[in-house]
Formats: structure tokens, C-alpha cells, sequence
């Protein structure tokens, strides 16, 4: 078998396609199963909620970062696929002792498709995951090309306030759609609502994860900066790099011609 290598440019030795794997990020856990791997995924979190037959079927091995590792290590995987960001590198270091642990960094679009072409390699699936990436980049082409300029606070979390700053796969996704992160910091900083105030975005957007934003949480912002259009946004569009990104494009078609 040849050696493969994570986005972390680890070495990943398998002796063979893997038949027992284990998946701990949704947006991946959907990608395996798009992939056609029904049989071969046997252990996904309790976040991996699509397709939502698998999702019912599956053993789940407990959340992104709350790892049932007791549980993984009874169900004897022979692939475990991971993410720097979205797992805790304690409980992968852990699993690493036993099993093969694939662990994906991603924040753009070349990143996800890198990701996509990786995972197919590893799971004997190259001409599907290559059929899929280049499906995803024909969608994107057909993004409309418009900048906006609008400068975008892009809201993940509240109690305290979080929004998706520079170097994150959301940022990336904002550029697609023509607009402006109006937070210049890395990451996912905590913000106020005096730092919110001084920064005055022209538009918020409320994701629908990891915190379920709502219509009332508009009227919250809104005495904050009453001048900022604000929307609830599907939150999978923005964050999910697998097979999901097939959708993002349309979606975000639609969300641009509501803000021009």
C-alpha cells in the first residue's frame, strides 16, 4: 500500500483499504457516506447529523471534542478521520497509540478540495472524491461575481459574542461571496458589543451553528448597530467542507441578491 500523509503532513501507514472507520467531524462524516462508504463508516459523532439515515443508524462515539475513546478503542477501527480544529489534539494523541488517525486542516476552498482528494485516496475512492471536486469547482464558477464591498460580521456564538475572523474556512467563503470580514482578527475572537459598536459592520450575519441563532437574537443586535441588515444564515453552508460544498454555491447566490 503506499503511504499516505495528513494535512498536518503526518504519515498515515495502512496495510489495506480500510473497512472499520470512524469518523469525528460531520462535514467528513458526510463526505464518507457521499462517498458511497455506507458500510465501512461504523462509529460517528452525535454532531454527524447527515445524512440523516446514517446518522440514525450509527454508533455515536460522543461528541467533536468529548470523545468516547473507551468506546472507539472497543469498536477496533482501522481509520480514524479527524480535524485539527474541530477535535481535541489530547484525545487524537491518545487514539494515535492505537489506530491510524487522518487529521485534516482546512481553512479556504483549495483546502476542503485537497482534503476531499486525500480522503478518497485513503478510503480507495480517488475517482469519486476527483468527480466530486470538480463538481464543487464547476458550482463555484457559477458564483455571481459581484463585490459588494459590504463590510460582514459573521456571528458563530453568543454568551460571550464570537465571530469568524481572518484564516478560517467562513472567512474564505465571505471572500466568495464578494464580502468584507469587517473583524481583521485571527481565528474566532470574542467580541463586545462596545468593540461591535466601534467596528459598525454594515451587515451581521447570525449562524444557525454552533450556536442555534434566532429571529429574536436580530433584535438584540440590532440596538447594538440599528444601521446593520441582519440575517439568519445556515451555518453548514459557511463551515461544512465535504460534499456539502456542492450546495454552497446556490445558496450563496440567493444571499447575494438579497443584499445588493
Amino acid at each position: 500500500m503506499p503511504v499516505f500523509y495528513d494535512q498536518l503532513n503526518r504519515e498515515v501507514n495502512l496495510p489495506s483499504v480500510p473497512e472499520r472507520i470512524i469518523s469525528v467531524v460531520p462535514s467528513q462524516t458526510e463526505l464518507l457516506f457521499y462517498l458511497g462508504l455506507n458500510d465501512e463508516v461504523i462509529g460517528i459523532t452525535k454532531f454527524c447529523i447527515h445524512p440523516t439515515d446514517k446518522f440514525k443508524s450509527t454508533i455515536k462515539i460522543g461528541g467533536t471534542k468529548q470523545l468516547d475513546v473507551a468506546k472507539i478503542k472497543a469498536l477496533q477501527p482501522d481509520l480514524i478521520i479527524a480535524n485539527k480544529e474541530e477535535n481535541e489534539r489530547s484525545q487524537l494523541e491518545e487514539l494515535m497509540k492505537y489506530f491510524p488517525v487522518w487529521i485534516s486542516d482546512i481553512s479556504d476552498l483549495d483546502g476542503a478540495l485537497e482534503m476531499i482528494a486525500g480522503v478518497g485516496a485513503l478510503v480507495g475512492k480517488h475517482k469519486e472524491a476527483l468527480a466530486l471536486n470538480n463538481n464543487i469547482s464547476l458550482k463555484f464558477k457559477e458564483l455571481k461575481l459581484v463585490q459588494l464591498n459590504l463590510r460582514v460580521a459573521y456571528f458563530i456564538w453568543r454568551k460571550p459574542y464570537m465571530v469568524a475572523g481572518k484564516n478560517t474556512f467562513i472567512d474564505d467563503m465571505l471572500q466568495k461571496c464578494g464580502l468584507v470580514n469587517a473583524f481583521e482578527m485571527e481565528r474566532y475572537p470574542e467580541i463586545d458589543a462596545s468593540l461591535l459598536r466601534e467596528t459598525n459592520p454594515g451587515v451581521i450575519l447570525l449562524s444557525s451553528e454552533p450556536y442555534p441563532f434566532k429571529e429574536k437574537h436580530i433584535t438584540e443586535l440590532k440596538a447594538i448597530v440599528p444601521n446593520a441588515v441582519i440575517k439568519l444564515v445556515d451555518g453548514e453552508m459557511f463551515s461544512w467542507y465535504g460534499s456539502r460544498l456542492l450546495d454552497a454555491p446556490a445558496y450563496f447566490n440567493t444571499l447575494i441578491s438579497e443584499l445588493i
